[in-house]
């Protein structure tokens, strides 16, 4: 493998979620320890820097506190979320001047500061962009290494089998949940709603679920003042690959409300979201969408809609709705992800110096093997397969039974 001193980009974007800054550190730290000659910069904010010519230089400062930054959520040098491709949006936005192209600013900004490899940590948008601009800048002769890294706390990145940050996300998804569901005593017939990220994927909500039910099996109860693991229990778990008969399920939710006085559901963001779509459309609402076209979720509330169809078929006298969201996916890392996104940057930089360019994860198409996955090849929205047996138990154990799948396993 050549030895050639090189200058190395790093950028982070989209959404948060608990891997970003862990990254950056390991990418920091084994360049220097691999490459200590090589030059390093971070685009701050993304794409948006890298459009206007905004980095930090990695100083021999930085690269000596590099392994702190494995104790941080979110990014410590900043996301945005820019396609390059967008040419309206980033007029719009003041990165680019009328007339210009975002690929074109992009790469000329990549070429004035010398830039041979540029890794790009984020989901498939991200990634996708890194494709397109490291095929523009093939058609103009200009080598530009790219290698991704799949950040994504759905987990749903075509053909990943696990992306940096889920793990973590689902565990304080659980956490957070823990301390909310205590307000199951705040009233008569309570309803709990735990929204939980996930446009098109349930993994998320799943796992986060699996999660919080392992945490209940260290409690001690106290039944004779109704302190159950039922009551804290979830009682039922919506994600989008499996369709929803509402009025069946509020029938075997208002029984457990009669007999217990409260429930607990969890939901995806994305789950039912065609028909909240579509009601909205039909009552002439607009629906904000991003610079990638995807639906502002925020600014719908599918966990308000999911909560207002049960309450009144439940009886609940009060509806709690909680989203851990933004809890989630800001978390440091774990030591599980931890791992995980070690050994994905180590790939990284063998590939950096070997001249591979691609995104770093296990290959569910190729055994599951750790490589550079060919950008083509990434998508996003892989459904969450609900036929898993551990979906299943966990179904099982919440008495929920399995309903008619509307996705299947890509």
């Amino acid at each position: 493998m050549s030895q050639t001193k090189k200058k190395v980009a790093i950028l982070t974007a989209g959404g948060h979620a608990p891997c970003l800054s862990a990254a950056t550190g390991q990418l920091i730290l084994h360049y220097t320890q691999q490459c200590p000659d090589w030059e390093i910069i971070c685009y701050r904010s993304g794409y948006k820097g890298l459009l206007l010519g905004d980095s930090y230089k990695v100083t021999p400062e930085v690269r000596a506190q590099a392994a702190v930054l494995k104790t941080y959520g979110g990014s410590v040098i900043g996301n945005s979320r820019v396609k390059l491709t967008n040419v309206k949006d980033a007029v719009k936005r003041g990165l680019i001047q009328e007339g210009q192209h975002p690929l074109e600013v992009a790469a000329a900004q990549l070429e004035k500061d010398g830039i041979d490899i540029l890794h790009t940590i984020g989901g498939d948008d991200t990634n996708t962009t890194a494709a397109d601009l490291a095929a523009h800048l093939q058609k103009h002769n200009y080598k530009l290494n790219v290698i991704g890294l799949p950040k994504t706390i759905d987990n749903d990145i075509i053909p990943i089998r696990q992306s940096l940050g889920a793990d973590t996300a689902a565990e304080q998804g659980a956490k957070f949940f823990s301390n909310v569901v205590t307000e199951l005593g705040a009233s008569g017939r309570m309803l709990i709603v735990h929204e939980v990220m996930g446009r098109n994927c349930g993994w998320l909500t799943a796992a986060t679920a699996r999660e919080y039910q392992k945490s209940l099996a260290a409690r001690a109860w106290v039944p004779g003042l109704g302190v159950t693991k039922q009551r804290y229990s979830v009682h039922g778990i919506y994600v989008p690959e499996m369709a929803l008969d509402i009025a069946s399920e509020a029938k075997r939710l208002k029984a457990l409300m009669d007999a217990q006085g409260n429930i607990n559901i969890f939901i995806s963001e994305g789950a039912g979201l065609e028909e909240i779509i579509a009601e909205l459309t039909a009552s002439g609402k607009e629906v904000a969408r991003d610079a990638f076209g995807h639906v502002r979720l925020d600014t719908i509330n599918p966990g308000k809609w999911f909560a207002e169809q049960f309450a009144k078929l439940i009886g609940a006298e009060k509806v709690l709705v909680q989203k851990s969201g933004y809890f989630a996916r800001s978390a440091p890392c774990n030591d599980a992800d931890f791992q995980l996104i070690d050994a994905c940057v180590l790939k990284a930089i063998e590939c950096a110096r070997s001249g591979v360019t691609g995104l770093i994860g296990h290959d569910e198409e190729r055994g599951n093997e750790l490589r550079a996955i060919e950008f083509p090849r990434i998508k996003g929205g892989k459904a969450f397969d609900v036929t898993q047996p551990w979906f299943q138990d966990l179904l099982k154990e919440i008495g929920q039974p399995m309903t008619k799948v509307v996705h299947v396993k890509h």
